[in-house]
């Protein structure tokens, strides 16, 4: 840190009644961790506070930073605020309609719910659509178009602020109210049997949706690069690069772009194996955005076009718990931005600007000053979303006063125990002991939530790192160090 910066913090840390003990620099210990010069460049932000609101630790509290997954905490919190019935089965789940062709046998419609956890494949044991396959065969063996309706959230595939690079990968999947699989398609890749052979690379069974071009070759051992490109808009996915002979085979999750028009290219095989002729086309059904969507300028109620035909089966939808869990858990982005949507339709049309109004509403009641955040997604992955420490800090201490407070808190990481904390404090004294959601982007790590500290008592921590370089070290190791010996002195 520079020494304008180690100033601050003094004049910050004694101004606020920070920990008492200080360092040689006039820092506290565990803050002055933050100085590593490996990690120079690096923009810190850091409150930590008692769960009556005392300030333990400060380092540029109310500066606003790119929290990355961060986000999450304040759309999951939400939805256990504002969704009842998180852990029982919906009726409101993934359907298929016929509906008449004046030329022709009937299109079969399937009918999107903003189900996270419709599945297609051998795999499927729940919420499958060879259910609803099953039931449109029992009752007609002849259609014209296979067609998938998305239409209950507005076509708003990608967020604001997404880096494209993001689109090709299961991080950055499209959004839609018709979601088969987490929206990805799996390519399986091995070496070839002899450096300088093919690599040998095929879709999972059911996957081959999508082009794959195989450019890549089996290297020798250690040499390996290997790589995957697909260009927005493109059905094709290309695979160039090494592999190195005898390395493990791999499993490579890759994004698509409309997913209602891949649900119904996923329907239309179901049905032509269970011996429906299908005499159309697989198409998909959106509901392009409009100003009805934006809740700063609707005027009226938003209007739905009525559905057409008759319903030939619905399928029960698993609890919203599972999907929450995921999204705390494992920082499932694609679940994270169907949450927010879900939470759209409780005031508005299902967009994610409805949704973002009522995690705004949720914030203002916690006493977040509406200047310290900005929020653009569900997921995190925009890098237009901005939240001050203080603001994260204040919102998780709010939390705990909640009557769903500490069931949200269950669905946060552990550390050294699961989820995205599963390999962070191992064998130190917050293993087990520190509940918090991660987050990362290029340049960006986040670590937001709880921790007992050594004299037992709770403390609330948000910690940001932003801007840092691409040489740096691992930011990961000195914030998790930093939040050990914060835990030590407290």
């Amino acid at each position: 840190m520079t020494g304008g910066v180690r100033g601050l913090l003094v004049a910050v840390a004694l101004s606020l009644g920070a920990c008492a003990s200080v360092g040689g620099g006039g820092e506290p210990p565990a803050v002055a961790l933050l100085d590593d010069p490996g990690l120079g460049g690096t923009r810190w932000g850091l409150l930590a506070i008692t769960t009556d609101g005392q300030t333990v630790a400060s380092v540029r509290a109310d500066d606003r930073f790119v929290p990355a997954s961060n986000t999450k905490i304040f759309v999951t919190a939400t939805a256990f605020a504002r969704l009842e019935g998180l852990d029982a089965p919906g009726d409101d789940g993934t359907s298929v309609r016929l509906e008449p062709d004046r030329e022709g046998p009937p299109d079969v419609v399937l009918v999107g719910a903003g189900d996270a956890l419709l599945g297609d494949g051998p795999g499927c044991v729940e919420t499958c659509l060879a259910e609803l396959a099953d039931a449109v065969a029992a009752r007609i063996r002849r259609v014209d178009d296979v067609v998938g309706d998305d239409r209950l959230y507005p076509d708003e595939r990608w967020g604001p602020g997404w880096s494209w690079d993001d689109m090709q990968t299961s991080f950055g999947t499209a959004v839609s109210a018709l979601t088969v699989n987490d929206n990805v398609v799996v390519a399986e890749v091995a070496p070839g049997e002899a450096v300088g052979a093919p690599v040998r690379a095929n879709w999972r069974a059911g996957d081959d949706l999508l082009m794959l071009e195989n450019a890549a070759a089996t290297a020798a051992e250690g040499e390996g690069d290997l790589r995957l490109e697909r260009q927005p808009g493109s059905d094709v996915v290309r695979l160039y690069g090494r592999l190195p002979v005898g390395s493990a085979p791999l499993t490579l999750r890759i994004g698509i772009d409309d997913p209602a028009e891949t649900a119904a290219l996923r329907f239309r095989r179901l049905l032509e194996q269970r011996g429906v002729l299908v005499e159309g086309e697989a198409r998909a059904r959106h509901r392009p955005l409009a100003l009805s969507d934006d809740p700063a300028a609707r005027t009226g109620a938003a209007e739905r076009e009525p559905e057409d035909g008759v319903e030939v089966a619905r399928l029960a939808r698993r609890p919203l718990s599972l999907s929450l869990q995921r999204i705390g858990k494992n920082s499932q982005n694609l679940h994270a931005e169907l949450m927010l949507r879900r939470l759209g339709l409780i005031e508005g049309t299902g967009s994610r600007a409805d949704g973002l109004a009522l995690v705004e509403a949720e914030m203002a009641e916690a006493g977040v000053t509406r200047a310290a955040f900005d929020l653009h997604d569900g997921s995190g992955m925009s890098v237009y979303n901005r939240v001050s420490p203080r603001a994260a800090a204040d919102f998780l201490r709010w939390t705990m006063s909640q009557p769903w407070g500490e069931a949200w808190r269950a669905s946060l990481p552990v550390g050294g125990r699961d989820g995205t904390l599963s390999r962070r404090f191992v064998g130190t004294a917050l293993e087990g002991k520190i509940f918090a959601k991660t987050g990362s982007l290029n340049g960006v790590n986040a670590l937001a939530g709880f921790l007992t500290a050594a004299s037992g008592r709770m403390l609330v921590f948000a910690v940001y790192a932003n801007d840092r370089p691409s040489t740096a070290g691992s930011v990961t190791e000195v914030m998790d160090r930093m939040l050990v010996a914060l835990a030590a002195a407290n």
